[in-house]
């Protein structure tokens, strides 16, 4: 089993939180991948440099100013940063933008109907699994953070969640693949100031009706959407938990239906 797994939120702005779950994730056994965000960080930078952040239904918009911001601090600082960390737990990580190795190539996302600039898609089928069995296979645990590439010399802003789910698909085709995306809350929650309203199990059903009636909104949504498609596409489980509970079962299972 390889497990591909997703760091974002207030994690990564968190030092002791962020060690903590890098522990925990360098004690899984067996082939593991790491996905991660960072933009909390990448907001502080930009207003800190005076470049306005634009997000629309919780993806960022990126004109070329935010494109070099997001790089630097994805595929720099956090990236490195994460990577340090896991060599100290003994964790023999590698970081990654999806340029390195042609591993997740992606497309320029239409300007109609949102023009949000430098911004990619991915095709997952199109994600070298090749690439990634050949740094399993060679003992390595890579590290992606969410800048990948057009193909054509541009790098573009994808979303972390997407990346990871790309990523997921992408191993699945090595050998059968969990996907967790791990985050500051409980899981998916009614009440975000409510640990134990914890929807334990999120269809595409339910995700239309909590969409609907505005229980889940901005980030999560396209974390939902992108855990849901991986449930469909053949990631063999797919869970939303907080960090310090990466190595249980607490949490909510996504399935397709």
């Amino acid at each position: 089993m390889i497990n591909v797994v997703k760091i974002g939120g207030n994690v990564i702005d968190n030092p002791e939180a962020l060690e903590k779950f890098l522990r925990e994730f360098a004690s899984l056994e067996g082939d593991k991948i790491l996905v991660h965000g960072g933009g909390k960080e990448a907001t502080r930078m930009s207003e800190s440099m005076g470049v306005p952040t634009t997000m629309i239904e919780g993806r960022r918009v990126t004109d070329r100013a935010t494109l070099n911001i997001v790089t630097m601090v994805y595929a720099g600082l956090i990236n490195k940063r994460i990577v340090a960390l896991l060599q100290k737990f003994g964790c023999d990580a590698v970081g990654l933008t999806g340029a390195d190795g042609n591993v997740i190539p992606a497309v320029r996302r239409p300007a109609k109907p949102v023009d949000y600039g430098f911004v990619g898609d991915i095709d997952p089928d199109k994600v070298s699994d090749k690439f990634i069995a050949t740094l399993l296979n060679g003992g390595y645990v890579p590290v992606f953070c969410a800048i990948c590439h057009d193909g054509d010399g541009s790098l573009l802003n994808c979303n972390a969640d997407s990346v990871a789910a790309a990523v997921a698909l992408g191993a699945s085709r090595v050998a059968p693949t969990r996907l967790t995306y791990c985050f500051e809350k409980a899981g998916v929650m009614t009440d975000l100031d409510d640990e134990t309203s914890v929807i334990p199990l999120v269809t595409r059903e339910s995700f239309a009706r909590l969409k609907e009636e505005g229980i889940v909104a901005k980030g999560m949504l396209p974390k939902l959407q992108n855990a849901l498609d991986s449930a469909a596409k053949g990631v063999t489980e797919v869970r939303i938990c907080k960090s310090d509970a990466l190595c249980g079962s607490v949490g909510t299972i996504i399935k397709e239906k």
